[in-house]
């Protein structure tokens, strides 16, 4: 196409459609950007050319774009079974086989699985599921969440609700009721000085605990965490996190949900982050990584703890009231196998743990005298870069100073896709797991020299 095709391109996108998570000023005075292509860990776009992807879309691109074979999965499913529903005790054979390799995967922790379209409706789904368990367990009283601050669970009401960023929430009359805070386990920023990470901890713990107790442990449902934080800093778990959080959860009859719509399917360099972190959670809520984001479809995980209580009880109410027209699609569920045949086939897992280790390493080595990153962190081949005004003593930018965004916007300079988290001030990296080492070494670059392009801004 001419640069006049395009241009007439971005005019009738301006006219026509309403963007998610977008500045509808931004849109109107300044247009958009139109992906063209991808191979690989690259993307080609109208207005920049070729660029490495260090997001993979957002963060779900594990296999890589440009995968000719999904594309003929999609058309053999959808030509023999265009579309089947799940509802009335009906399957299909590729969610049969889907089902049953997911669950081989979590290596016994679940029991069931539940499709939907979405990590946000995944949540919902859960949200529902909580409720639906303790009624049928006679507690209906026990419906509060707990869910913690920064992190994002989505942006459907209920999901919306227990995501932890404000502007999520303003002008949309949220949260909703029934939603407790936790405080965000950030040992970087939100260490006191003096204290060791495992008092940190501690003292995280004890604030969940306190709240826990302060809103009556009789009505206190669940507790909805992502085992790292995506969109709300990348944030990694202080030492021993996850296994006092599962302590505390048994101890008040709690039920833990792991959000991993990001970290799933390979992410860290395992199956799943909880893996990683070796903790069982009762829930698991997983999208994105599930089909590489080539087809829309989300799973919900369900474990022995609930699942037992819905057999127990199964004909108290009848059928169980609750799926989406496309729960279970036959080509979503297709689309999903042939992922995770790639990723098997091709030691995508085992590739994100090493070239995430090459990827940390990198970081680490190149930005260890940079002033403006103070902490490399995350895992597998997901990374956040903390920013920071000043190392010693420990400063941060005001969030007017727009840190996060100028960064992103110097590093797409250098031809590299990264994404500026303005509610941590912190670059979020999740490239594809086919990225290569001299990739890798290419965005590196990248973050260093837009780095100084920020701190020459700041006159840092």
């Amino acid at each position: 196409m001419t640069k006049k095709q395009y241009e007439n391109l971005v005019d009738i996108n301006k006219k026509s459609i309403f963007h998610p998570a977008s500045s509808i000023s931004d849109v109107l005075n300044n247009g958009t950007t139109i992906c063209l292509e991808g191979k690989g860990a690259n993307i080609t776009t109208h207005n920049d050319g070729e660029l490495i992807d260090g997001m993979a879309g957002l963060w779900c691109v594990n296999i890589g774009y440009g995968r000719e074979e999904i594309g003929k999965t999609m058309m053999d499913s959808a030509s023999t079974m265009g579309y089947a529903h799940s509802f009335a005790s009906t399957s299909n054979t590729p969610q049969i086989e889907l089902s049953e390799k997911l669950l081989d995967l979590t290596r016994g922790v679940f029991s069931r699985v539940q499709y939907g379209t979405s990590g946000s409706d995944c949540i919902d789904t859960a949200i529902k599921l909580v409720r639906y368990y303790n009624n049928l367990r006679g507690k209906p009283e026990k419906k509060k969440i707990i869910a913690r601050v920064n992190a994002y669970h989505g942006t459907t009401l209920a999901a919306a609700s227990v995501t932890g960023i404000a502007a999520f929430h303003t002008a949309f009359d949220l949260p909703v009721d029934g939603v407790l805070r936790a405080p965000k386990p950030h040992f970087y920023v939100d260490g006191k000085e003096g204290e060791t990470e495992i008092q940190f901890t501690k003292r995280m713990l004890d604030e969940i605990e306190t709240i826990i107790i302060g809103a009556s442990a009789d009505t206190v449902a669940a507790f909805f965490a992502e085992p790292i934080y995506g969109a709300g800093g990348v944030i990694t778990p202080p030492k021993g996190y996850f296994q006092g959080l599962r302590a505390l959860c048994d101890k008040y009859d709690i039920l833990l949900l792991a959000d991993e719509v990001i970290t799933g399917y390979g992410r860290t360099g395992e199956w799943f982050a909880h893996q990683y972190y070796n903790y069982k959670p009762d829930l698991m809520t997983t999208a994105k990584g599930l089909t590489s984001g080539y087809f829309p479809l989300s799973a919900l995980y369900i474990g022995d703890k609930v699942w037992d209580v819905l057999v127990e009880t199964a004909d108290e109410l009848g059928a169980f009231f609750h799926g989406y027209t496309y729960s279970g699609h036959p080509t979503g569920c297709a689309v999903a196998l042939k992922n995770i045949e790639i990723l098997e086939r091709e030691n995508l897992v085992e590739r994100a743990k090493e070239t995430g280790a090459y990827m940390h390493a990198q970081f680490k080595e190149k930005l260890h005298g940079c002033p403006i990153i103070g902490e490399v962190r995350g895992a597998g081949l997901l990374a956040g870069l903390q920013i920071v005004k000043s190392k010693s003593p420990k400063t941060f930018f005001e969030r007017a100073d727009k840190a996060a965004p100028l960064l992103q916007s110097a590093i797409r300079e250098e031809k590299v896709l990264l994404r500026g988290l303005p509610s941590a001030d912190t670059i979020g990296v999740s490239p594809s797991f086919v990225i290569t080492e001299q990739q890798i070494d290419t965005l590196v670059s990248a973050v260093v020299n837009g780095a100084a392009k920020v701190q020459e801004k700041f006159g840092i």
